[in-house]
């Protein structure tokens, strides 16, 4: 290709081209460095209190006002015995308790749809951390975050290795990252 009236002379490129890294294909992923375990482990725990808190709260009035001593009156005749018992979880307290159940269940599911909109939960925002697909570096989605949600329990059936696996891993992947090729990152 010529450029002007030199007919030796080319457009300079880029090495690998537009966008791409020398030797083609696609650029190395993260471009940030991966997150370390304890980022993660704060940014898990500062979203189960956001969602446990108010659950617990709701679950504990549930169970305190909710609960009736139970008395039991036996009647014993010649030829029967019986026995009645009045008391237990009452309704208001068995919707209290629902209502916490609800907010905990709501709220795990807003924390799966952020992490999988946009890498991050609140924990993570506040840690600058962020989930992304380890070939691409795009946010997973709802559905993948969802399945890995899934394969966390996998993490756990091995004594919990998993969630530890961070610590020594290269890419400081648990067993459900290397699963759905998640990684965490630094933003």
């Amino acid at each position: 290709m010529t450029y002007g009236n030199d007919p030796y002379s080319q457009q300079p490129q880029q090495p690998g081209g537009y966008g791409y890294p020398p030797g083609g294909g696609y650029a190395a992923y993260p471009p940030q460095p991966y997150a370390h375990w304890g980022a993660r482990v704060a940014a898990l725990l500062i979203d189960s209190l956001i969602v446990g808190v108010p659950a617990a709260i709701f679950y504990g009035i549930g169970f305190a006002i909710g609960f009736k001593d139970t008395n039991c009156v036996s009647d014993s005749t010649d030829s029967s015995y019986s026995t009645s018992c009045s008391g237990g979880l009452s309704a208001g307290g068995l919707v209290l308790i629902l209502i916490g159940a609800l907010i905990a269940l709501v709220g795990r599911l807003y924390f799966i749809y952020m992490e999988g909109k946009t890498g991050q939960t609140p924990g993570k925002k506040m840690l600058n951390i962020k989930l992304i697909r380890e070939a691409d570096g795009q946010v997973l989605g709802f559905g993948m975050a969802f399945v890995r949600q899934i394969c966390h329990v996998l993490d756990s059936l091995a004594c919990y290795l998993g969630w530890l696996w961070p610590l020594w891993d290269a890419k400081r992947q648990t067993f459900a990252d290397k699963i759905i090729n998640s990684i965490v990152v630094k933003v």
